[in-house]
């Protein structure tokens, strides 16, 4: 058998290396628990089990890997893929779901079902599909086991930005946390994720429950918290179809008292769960286009949930086998207690032919316009904001790179302000592509800069008494709207952002002030930003009146650290920052957490995660960067996601939970 395979895996070289190198997306184990579902997920096709060893010591998968894989994942800075040692943190069922279902799935298509097993045999280093479950020594008991959802106030953070207005700020009260108390803590526990390498969602609190999703697991974990020391499991919340989990819980209780968790997969399916025994009430896919994907946080209402779906197109574009370009974001408006749809909302209308992009095959627009971000939703004004990424294609339409204002009854649009033009952008392309790249589209109709709006919106409220939405850009720029009307009331550029820096994963508001963390600076652009020493990767604080800069946090690298081509990962902040009490507590991508005074910005307390831990679940797990939405806080505790394997970065599988210093 292993010759048969090797001589197998050896006839993959003859495949074509895919240029557009894609992001991997994860895969999950077997459900654990029952759930039941309005429509079913589709089934993960089984990946027969290959031996690790093979004929003559070579792997059977080691050739795949080379011919198909290495370009990209050897190369992680350049291509935003996970890298090889992150690869081999994955679950055996993660990487085998993307390949089949997932971002990959394009990419390996052309594979046979053994030379898939192979591979995915070979980047994780194992040949198993199980890991022990941890689970049974920490499951609650006695009155603990049972979910107490408390009063009508004891939800502390239902959403992305923890409140409606997503301002990412919890009180003294709310957090159990007071500045005074945070200028020395300590590690109160961990818990580590077996075969998790992208720690990337935040949970919802409510009273002493955390209800915490694990993407690559596909499991949501209801935590009792209310032994802060001792924290154990009530139940544990399984995908059905395999399918790992992307977005953060929303809570909320619909008008009939019915309490609801809702949250979205890879797959672009939304789960609804009942919080108090983890018993799905509903799914609902949600995917309209060939790579469709839910990102932003859903939003639950008394009589609705607003789901907002990005795209991944710009992932394999490039690819001249690729029909370019066909998707675009939505909207949707679902009923709370079926999943049916209520009304939709498309950023654009459905691409068609544009013309012949020089081999007889037509090149379609308008695409693009992926929603990453948490929609904010006013039911006083009855409006819903977000913010729309970059185009695909041309025409670039107007909603792309866009700040998007709807109704909430009807999904009808309001108002859209579209901030950077022209930017249309696939991985792998460039500003000046070759000829040969036929989905890519010269200076003449791109800047090519990948500036979504990915942070999402924030509707704060002034000492003034007066309302204005804010919004951060990877183009480093952080604007104020006139929230009815999409006038602009200010904008101030922290550098010019790249790909992956500006403001990256979100800001915060608290006291007239938006805290805005940057990733990187970019380059100067005569008209949007002159160089400026003074601008640094880091935080800062605006003024939330004039965008006027109150003080910024930009940590230097200590002696001897590794300063790459992005600058240091501790200075670039890509994870959206938290307010807690009197702080701002805000993340560096090479795993250091720091707690700043958010009146002065003076440092308060500072600690590394990217470390080994032994965790209390009897799991041990490494901490590495920090992103997306990791910070959060309850009954005394800072709850930190350590771990994100993606674009070059630090994988890691860490819950951490520090506590002041007694």
């Amino acid at each position: 058998m292993a010759k048969s395979l090797l001589a197998t895996a050896l006839a993959a070289a003859s495949l074509a290396v895919i240029a557009s190198c894609q992001t991997p997306a994860p895969a999950v184990e077997t459900p654990a628990a029952s759930a039941a579902t309005a429509t079913p997920a589709p089934q993960m096709p089984a990946a027969p089990i290959i031996p690790v060893a093979a004929a003559g010591g070579v792997h059977p998968g080691e050739i795949v890997y080379k011919t198909t894989c290495a370009a990209c994942h050897d190369n992680p800075d350049a291509t935003r893929s996970p890298s090889r040692d992150n690869l081999k943190g994955m679950s055996f069922q993660f990487v085998n779901y993307t390949l089949t279902q997932g971002k990959m799935k394009d990419m390996a298509a052309g594979l046979s079902a053994e030379q898939r097993a192979a591979v995915v045999s070979y980047v994780t280093g194992r040949d198993t599909t199980k890991t022990a479950d941890w689970t049974p020594n920490m499951m609650c008991t006695g009155a603990r086991a049972a979910v107490d959802m408390g009063g009508p106030n004891d939800a502390t953070s239902t959403h992305f930005g923890y409140d409606w207005r997503n301002t990412r700020k919890l009180s003294a009260a709310q957090s159990g946390l007071t500045t005074a108390k945070m200028d020395e803590m300590e590690l109160a526990w961990s818990i580590a994720f077996p075969d998790a390498t992208i720690m990337r969602s935040q949970g919802a609190i409510v009273g002493d429950n955390l209800f915490y999703p694990v993407a690559e697991a596909g499991k949501l974990y209801a935590f009792d918290l209310s032994d802060p020391k001792k924290p154990c499991v009530q139940w544990i919340y399984t995908t059905p179809g395999e399918a790992p989990l992307r977005t953060s819980v929303a809570y909320g209780v619909l008008g009939d008292g019915t309490p609801l968790l809702v949250f979205a997969g890879i797959d672009s399916t939304v789960h609804a769960v009942d919080p108090r025994n983890g018993k799905a009430l509903w799914t609902k896919p949600v995917g309209s286009f060939s790579h469709s994907m839910t990102t932003g946080t859903p939003s639950v209402l008394k009589d609705r949930v607003i789901v907002p779906v990005a795209q991944f197109e710009i992932s394999v574009a490039r690819d001249n086998a690729h029909d370019c370009c066909t998707n675009h974001g939505y909207v949707l408006s679902l009923d709370p207690k079926t999943g049916a749809q209520q009304w939709r909302y498309d950023t654009m209308p459905d691409a068609t032919p544009l013309r012949d992009r020089g081999d007889g095959k037509p090149l379609k627009g308008p695409s693009g316009a992926p929603i990453w971000n948490s929609p904010v939703v006013d039911e006083t004004r009855g409006l819903i904001w977000f913010g729309t990424g970059e185009s695909n294609s041309p025409p670039a339409h107007t909603n792309t790179n866009a700040i998007i204002a709807i109704g909430l009854k009807d999904g009808k649009e309001k108002w859209s302000f579209h901030a950077t033009p022209k930017d249309i952008f696939n991985s792998g392309c460039s500003r000046n592509p070759k000829a040969d790249m036929l989905n890519c589209v010269g200076p003449a109709e791109t800047v090519y800069r990948d500036v979504d709006f990915g942070a999402s919106v924030i509707l704060g409220k002034l000492s003034d008494g007066k309302e204005l939405l804010y919004a951060g850009q990877k183009s480093g720029s952080v604007w104020a709207f006139e929230p009815d009307t999409g006038k602009v009331v200010w904008r101030k550029a922290l550098g010019t952002g790249s790909a992956l820096g500006g403001v990256h994963w979100g800001i915060a508001f608290d006291n007239d002030t938006v805290y805005a963390p940057i990733s990187s600076v970019g380059v100067p652009i005569p008209g949007e930003w002159d160089a400026d020493p003074s601008i640094k990767p880091g935080l800062y604080a605006l003024d939330a009146k004039t965008g006027a800069i109150k003080w910024q946090f930009n940590p230097e690298p200590p002696p001897g650290a590794t300063v790459g081509p992005r600058g240091w990962r501790g200075a670039a902040f890509s994870a959206a920052p938290s307010i807690i009490d009197g702080a701002v507590v805000a993340a560096g991508l090479d795993g250091t957490l720091y707690v700043i005074d958010k009146t002065t910005g003076k440092l308060l307390w500072t600690y590394n995660t990217a470390q080994e831990f032994a965790g209390v679940n009897g799991v041990n797990g490494k901490g590495g960067s920090i992103d997306s939405n990791s910070i959060t806080a309850m009954n005394g505790l800072l709850l930190v996601n350590s771990g994100y394997g993606m674009f070059g970065q630090a994988g890691g599988n860490m819950l951490l939970a520090f506590k002041p210093k007694e």
